[in-house]
């Protein structure tokens, strides 16, 4: 699948693109299912890491810093009781999984090293794309937490910015379960902060303290297999789920190698696992 002329003008113009049925059924379902299977052989006594956009700076310890090269498991904010004991299964409790599973596991290996997904990639620019991490997000039924405004760029700097994160939509993504929120043209805005790694532990570096026009974003409702282009500077969200229904999505960071990852962020792989391309 190569992308039109007409529709790298729109990704360049808005930040984003929708790209409907880049993925097939049968793909979406494999990735559900393997997931779910690593799920099921999770033990997570002694683990209780809850993933929030909301509190970072308190929530980056060591079992998340290692995520970078490792598979590990997110529970949802409103997933335990007073007690610190799960409300339910923890199949319904997981928020996600991150943030090596490209490299390490082999099925997610397969979807995201497609030649489609390299096409994809030369159509946007990168000369020599790096797949720099992934995450498996559950979004799950009435708990499925929010994700506040964001710019991916503020987690994952590089020099020069030129990130791009693929959203793989897979199941139908609506108002109901938590779609994504856009602000089209957003990327033409500033970094508005960068999330940094230094000796007192992560920490947010502000360089502007102004709201987001949170007014000028606008839901991506799109159906199962749909791919969502998103640029490193474009302002998105996504609501929390309070619907019966689960909202399952798949979502890859790309750089060109000719790109510098800061040495101060907190995505910093394990010297013995560079990142890779496509092969």
């Amino acid at each position: 699948m190569r992308i039109s002329a007409a529709q790298l003008k729109h990704y360049q113009r808005d930040g984003f693109l929708v790209l409907k049925d880049f993925v097939e059924a049968p793909a979406c379902d494999r990735l559900r299912a393997r997931a779910e299977q690593l799920v099921e052989n999770f033990d997570p006594r002694g683990v209780a890491s809850i993933f929030s956009t909301h509190e970072q700076n308190r929530l980056a310890n060591d079992y998340f810093l290692e995520s970078a090269g490792k598979i590990h498991f997110f529970f949802e904010e409103d997933a335990f009781l007073p007690d610190d004991t799960l409300k339910q299964s923890k199949e319904q409790s997981i928020n996600k999984i991150g943030h090596a599973l490209h490299d390490l596991d082999p099925v997610f290996n397969e979807f995201s090293r497609t030649h489609e997904l390299q096409q994809l990639a030369a159509d946007l620019g990168l000369v020599d794309p790096l797949l720099l991490q992934s995450m498996y997000i559950f979004k799950q039924p009435r708990i499925g937490g929010e994700v506040v405004c964001h710019q991916d760029s503020t987690f994952l700097y590089t020099e020069p910015q030129n990130i791009i994160g693929l959203w793989f939509a897979l199941e139908d993504a609506t108002l109901e379960n938590g779609c994504l929120w856009v602000m089209a043209g957003g990327h033409e805005l500033e970094l508005k902060q960068r999330w940094l790694s230094g000796t007192e532990g992560m920490h947010f570096e502000t360089y502007n303290s102004e709201p987001w026009p949170e007014d000028q974003l606008v839901p991506l409702e799109v159906t199962k297999g749909s791919l969502i282009l998103i640029h490193g500077l474009l302002p998105h969200k996504s609501l929390a789920n309070r619907s019966s229904r689960s909202r399952h999505a798949y979502t890859l960071h790309l750089i060109d190698a000719n790109s510098i990852s800061a040495p101060d962020n907190w995505l910093q792989r394990p010297a013995d696992m560079p990142l890779r391309g496509f092969k």
